[in-house]
């Protein structure tokens, strides 16, 4: 059984049955899954984590409404938490892991919050699924869809990587391409929640369930560390909900007395061309003034986040941090990440990369300290930002002489390295 409870507003405590409702009637603020904790302890154990699938849903008393047997569900989460030895002997770290959710079913962490916003669309009686995207979204949403006959809607920028909205569009849902930005899509599905009140918007109207998928990279990490908490996470930032989700998940196992060690300091990461919350946290404001995006890292183009303020307050109250890095940086840590640890990211991976050297070389993160960095996306996404420099090193004609020439010119270069 889910041990939530129905919706409660960020701001005012106000409640809410669980319903498709994403902000409060009285402040307006945000509203987001409540629970029973006290009836949770000792009925959430690590025997009964164990006991449940290899996915998000192993998780599914701390998650709302459907469970394992109720979900939709392509096989989200339980990803490979990879101890990085080779990247962190670069980066001067002593213990340095990978949370890689490049292996998510479309390649992306939101997998994660589309399983648990459509299982609860369909418990409320929805059968067409919307999103608002920066592409990884819109790929899910299309995905989950797919899997279960509903017909999907997904807005997006028009800008979007070729690549990012083929693999929409090959699952046969509509893809509205909006001249724009993201923000510019979000403001048009916020206009098309009222006119299509039965369609289910995952990051608008089912947002509060949306957002709690997120948590369960926190669950993850800790149980794949034997329950030990890490003391750092470093989280690529967008909206900002999932450092915030991330953080909930961090401190739902403390309470419920699952995990050893502190609660970890969460940092954030961000591409200068799009950084509204570095902004603000390095002036020391608690306003976040939006910004126009104009980065390569376009999944985390997001210029005027809803969950921004709740970052910095995260950030500030437990000594964290936000990175803020140029697309220079993001392409070079890109290649860092792929030839240090096979690993293969999206332009956001290379922001998160990227961030975690920033903050250790300032002192901000502390190198000697078990850390994860989360790697949210996979790099065939993004694969328009590296075609015309991840390129054969030599076109040779067929020939063993050839060859051979080629690979002594190589053997020069790397001695003379």
């Amino acid at each position: 059984m889910s041990f939530a409870i129905g919706l409660k507003c960020r701001e005012c405590s106000s409640t809410y049955p669980s319903e498709a409702k994403f902000a409060c009637d009285f402040c307006f603020g945000p509203l987001e899954v409540h629970y029973d904790y006290a009836a949770a302890q000792g009925q959430v154990t690590h025997a009964s984590i164990a006991e449940g699938p290899s996915s998000i849903w192993r998780y599914h008393q701390l998650l709302p409404a459907a469970g394992p047997e109720g979900a939709v569900d392509l096989g989200a989460g339980y990803t490979p938490l990879r101890r990085a030895r080779r990247l962190g002997e670069i980066l001067g770290m002593k213990e340095l892991y990978l949370k890689d959710d490049t292996v998510n079913p479309t390649g992306s962490f939101k997998d994660r919050v589309v399983s648990v916003a459509l299982s609860n669309a369909r418990r409320l009686g929805f059968s067409t699924a919307a999103c608002a995207s920066t592409g990884n979204l819109a790929t899910s949403v299309a995905a989950h869809a797919a899997s279960i006959g509903w017909p999907s809607v997904t807005v997006i920028p028009s800008d979007l990587e070729k690549s990012k909205i083929a693999m929409t569009a090959i699952f046969g849902g509509i893809v509205l391409a909006v001249e724009g930005n993201y923000d510019d899509v979000n403001r048009l599905c916020a206009e098309l929640v009222s006119e299509h009140p039965d369609w289910a918007f995952a990051n608008v109207n089912l947002r509060a369930y949306y957002a709690e998928g997120s948590k369960t990279l926190a669950f993850e990490i800790a149980e794949q560390m034997g329950w030990r908490t890490p003391s750092q996470v470093v989280v690529p930032v967008a909206s900002g909900s999932q450092l915030t989700k991330v953080a909930k998940g961090f401190r739902e196992l403390e309470l419920l007395g699952l995990t050893t060690g502190p609660t970890p300091v969460l940092f954030a990461a961000q591409a200068t061309g799009c950084s509204p919350i570095a902004q603000a946290f390095v002036s020391g404001a608690d306003v976040i003034t939006p910004v126009r995006p104009n980065t390569i890292a376009r999944s985390l183009a997001i210029g005027n986040p809803a969950d921004g303020p709740y970052v910095l307050d995260e950030l500030r109250a437990h000594g964290g941090a936000c990175g803020s890095v140029s697309d220079e940086e993001i392409l070079e840590c890109i290649g860092l990440l792929a030839r240090s640890e096979g690993v293969f990211a999206e332009t956001a991976g290379g922001v998160t990369i990227a961030s975690l050297r920033q903050l250790v070389r300032s002192g901000a993160l502390n190198p000697d300290l078990p850390t994860v960095a989360i790697i949210s996306g996979h790099g065939l996404k993004t694969l328009d930002v590296i075609v015309d420099t991840a390129v054969a090193t030599h076109t040779i004609s067929p020939s063993l002489q050839d060859a051979q020439e080629a690979l002594k010119f190589r053997d020069l270069v790397e001695a003379a390295s």
